[in-house]
């Protein structure tokens, strides 16, 4: 084995076409993508270098509310970290404990993940329907008429109302990765700790948390940056309306470049996003870095 790691030329073709293929799928679109939003071009015609005048339109003027919908964006992943990670985390620990019917809740938890984005957003669309949907039915019923709205067509809701789908999709891939950690944690330091008298409670926060703190670390690296890329189930249940209500930078774009022709403004969008996941992926990685050395 240490003869293959030795030899040069053996790691070189193993890993040539990984990295072939991780140029053009990944590294050569940002490249090209970044070009391109230096341009003022239609997809089509000529196109006319005009430097960071795209830039400058993003945020100096703002153009077409691109400010405000990074704004949503910040909202969904804060929403993300700070109810859809707890509930992740609540229904790990709870089915880790080995609950009866402890594969088949893991199972159902899971489908939405893998479930079709259009179906998830076809089936929202219908529980949110003002005349027949499944919430206006329930609050008439339950004598809270008041309450019920047209969910996806005001503005002032419209943005909640949207993420929700979102955050209920993915709880259950959150928690499926804190359950396999949580599983992977020996049972005879719960044994122990029962032996000295600790809660189940008790054992979740001094135990089990502190011991999966890297896998949730990349949860929160994923919630926060899928956030920031959210695109099909906005895109599928309000196209980021009504009036930009619920418009985030991944609808802006694609509206911009397929329905406006804007390719050159489009892509300091997309330049932005990649820029932005990049940036706070380094940010948060640090300060989990300082957190663990201030620990130590």
């Amino acid at each position: 084995m240490d003869k293959v790691f030795k030899d040069k030329k053996a790691i070189f073709i193993f890993v040539f076409p990984a990295l072939l293929i991780f140029f053009i799928a990944i590294i050569l679109p940002i490249i090209l993508s970044t070009y391109y939003s230096l341009l003022s071009w239609d997809g089509i015609g000529k196109a006319t270098f005009i430097g960071f005048k795209n830039y400058v339109n993003l945020f100096v003027n703002n153009t077409d509310g691109f400010t405000k919908s990074v704004q949503n964006s910040l909202v969904l992943a804060i929403a993300s970290v700070v109810i859809q990670l707890p509930l992740a985390l609540s229904l790990a620990l709870i089915l880790a404990r080995g609950v009866k019917g402890e594969g088949f809740f893991r199972t159902i938890y899971f489908i939405p993940v893998i479930m079709s984005t259009v179906v998830i957003g076809q089936l929202w669309m219908k529980i949110y329907n003002p005349d027949y949907g499944m919430l206006n039915i329930i609050l008439k019923n339950i004598g809270l008429e008041k309450y019920a709205h047209a969910w996806i067509a005001d503005p002032k809701i419209a943005l909640f109302a949207v993420f929700v789908p979102i955050i209920w999709q993915y709880i259950g891939y959150h928690m499926l990765l804190m359950y396999a950690a949580i599983k992977s944690v020996s049972p005879d330091i719960y044994e122990a700790a029962k032996i000295d008298g600790a809660s189940e409670f008790k054992m979740a926060t001094a135990i089990t948390i502190p011991l999966i703190k890297p896998i949730l670390q990349v949860c929160v690296v994923f919630a926060v940056t899928g956030s920031f890329k959210a695109f099909d189930l906005i895109y599928i249940i309000t196209n980021g309306g009504p009036l930009h209500a619920s418009e985030v930078p991944s609808t802006l774009m694609y509206n911009t470049i397929f329905n406006k022709y804007m390719y050159g403004y489009g892509s300091a969008m997309s330049t932005f996003i990649i820029v932005e996941c990049l940036i706070f992926t380094l940010i948060m990685g640090k300060l989990f870095q300082a957190r663990k050395s201030n620990q130590a």
